[in-house]
């Protein structure tokens, strides 16, 4: 009896130090994992953090962008320039002031829509005014410079309405095809051209 009483007691003890040991291993086990888990966490975090510091914000576009010039630099003096001629891309809408492979000035533009598109080719400065307005698309514009048919298609001002107002509506327009076949312009390159680009210069649109 005694010693069965003694074999009972060491098969409890026995029994108590693996339980003691299982506890504390799944407890460092945990403890373990917890850490892994944290780790993994603060890798995430800190490659969101490094994802968040390289993302540039969008830029916001100018809506007053029309009643500036495309750049901040001067316009080019043509008078150095005896070969200068005017590039207009229709993929890009733009308008490039051009001496040979050199572009001197870049213009934003919207040229004409896929029913009214602007011409391709090869054309030369025409006739010129101050202003317009048409009846029929009841829409005109300031500083109007023709590079085809004398008048029909012309470079010129963002659009105004019948009292010479500008139309905000269709002035943020710019960079893309918007027009009825004609070349938009910001207020001062419209203006740049009718007053400074000499008559018979050539005009590539493409």
């Amino acid at each position: 009896m005694i010693k069965n009483k003694k074999l009972i007691t060491a098969v409890l003890a026995i029994v108590g130090l693996v339980a003691i040991v299982f506890f504390a291993f799944s407890l460092n086990n945990s403890k373990t994992q917890s850490v892994e888990a944290d780790q993994k966490a603060s890798k995430v975090v800190s490659k969101n953090t490094k994802k968040a510091a390289k993302a540039k914000p969008s830029p916001k576009k100018d809506l007053d962008e029309w009643k500036h010039p495309s750049e901040s630099k001067d316009y080019p003096d043509l008078s150095k320039y005896p070969d200068a001629y005017i590039q207009v891309s229709i993929a890009d809408q733009k308008v490039y002031i051009k001496d040979g492979k050199d572009t001197l000035y870049t213009m934003k533009a919207a040229t004409g829509e896929k029913d009214s598109p602007t011409p391709k080719g090869t054309f030369h400065i025409q006739n010129r005014g101050d202003s317009f307005y048409n009846t029929e698309s009841k829409e005109g514009a300031n500083y109007w410079t023709s590079f085809k048919d004398w008048g029909v298609y012309l470079f010129h001002s963002v659009p105004t309405d019948k009292d010479g107002k500008y139309v905000e509506s269709e002035a943020h327009k710019l960079g893309q095809r918007s027009s009825h076949g004609c070349v938009r312009l910001t207020i001062p390159d419209a203006k740049w051209i009718n007053t400074s680009v000499p008559e018979g210069m050539k005009v590539i649109v493409e």
